[in-house]
């Protein structure tokens, strides 16, 4: 099996990411605060350049591609946020990208995937096996398949976003005590878990999932990777992976805590919340760790406690469902 990266290797992707993507702030709210009972600092990753946190790991992949590897270019499969992060981190360096996307991924992903200049070829999520797929795509094609979460330059670069936070937070006098991430095959919660293991040790980490989809959590529990039925509701486009990744899982087997789900109602309402409080535009499956720790799933009390909102590429008809839901606290 490839060999899992080190937090050594999170310091080099924070090196070599330096001015190529952006460093997004640390946000926090008094009524955050006081709903919850903790100190919350928020890394809202729906400012990064293409939306989400998967810039980070597609970018550091992508540098670290020797000069013969470039010219073949990148192919991989994703729902929307790593193809358009891969597509941009290609048209950076000048590559070639081909991304394999389900046929109902969001329309906003695809058009922003086209925009960077990568091919896109479609597939049915229900009947491909999506790894397969990008394997041939890439191939065919002399590229370098980078997958969406389960490759250690990929989880290094994710975890550059748990640096900045440390980094910001211990320039605020503050010490991370708990971190929450929302969890799709687990790259990023492995990559901060890397970088919180060094500069946070006592951080008690929380994985967090859409209901149905929650395999990180049952793998949790079991202490062995755990599929789910690939059945739950779809909402939460950009977490639906099947299983734990094969090197992320036993990188988060080490050092979580555990996992925790949330329902559709639940994600609707920090939708809300972070946009009429936080003033981001959160995506569902970006929203999730927001829905745990504001349904009361994550204890936050009288603690300082650091939650992403990893993206923000929504299609408009469901942002539109989510301010229609229940009005988040006042």
């Amino acid at each position: 099996m490839t060999q899992a990266p080190t937090y050594a290797d999170v310091q080099a992707a924070a090196q070599r990411l330096h001015g190529r993507i952006v460093r997004t702030p640390m946000l926090r709210h008094p009524l955050l605060d006081a709903l919850t009972g903790g100190t919350i600092l928020v890394k809202p990753e729906p400012l990064q350049r293409t939306g989400s946190f998967k810039l980070r790991g597609a970018t550091n992949a992508a540098l670290l591609l020797g000069p013969a590897a470039r010219r073949g270019g990148i192919a991989t499969h994703s729902s929307g946020n790593h193809g358009q992060a891969t597509a941009c981190a290609a048209h950076m360096l000048g590559m070639p990208a081909v991304v394999a996307m389900p046929a109902d991924a969001p329309a906003i992903k695809v058009e922003s995937t086209r925009r960077w200049g990568a091919e896109v070829v479609f597939f049915d999520r229900h009947a491909t096996d999506r790894e397969t797929l990008a394997a041939t795509l890439a191939a065919e094609r002399g590229a370098t398949a980078i997958p969406p979460f389960d490759h250690p330059d990929v989880i290094a670069g994710q975890g550059t976003l748990a640096i900045e936070l440390a980094e910001d937070a211990a320039a605020e006098g503050l010490a991370l005590e708990g971190f929450a991430a929302c969890t799709g095959g687990g790259g990023l919660i492995a990559g901060c878990a890397l970088a919180l293991e060094a500069l946070a040790p006592a951080a008690e980490l929380w994985a967090v999932e859409p209901e149905g989809w929650d395999d990180t959590r049952l793998s949790l529990a079991a202490g062995r990777r755990i599929a789910n039925d690939g059945t739950g509701p779809g909402l939460c486009d950009s977490l639906l992976s099947k299983q734990p990744g094969a090197i992320t899982f036993p990188i988060n087997l080490a050092r979580l805590a555990g996992g925790v789900a949330v329902d559709e109602a639940e994600v609707f309402h920090a939708m809300r919340f972070a946009f009429e409080h936080l003033k981001i535009v959160a995506e569902p499956g970006g929203a999730v760790a927001l829905a745990a720790l504001l349904a009361g799933k994550l204890d936050a009390r009288g603690r300082c406690f650091g939650l992403v909102i990893s993206g923000g590429n929504v299609d408009p008809a469901v942002f539109a469902r989510a301010l229609q839901a229940a009005p988040a606290a006042a």
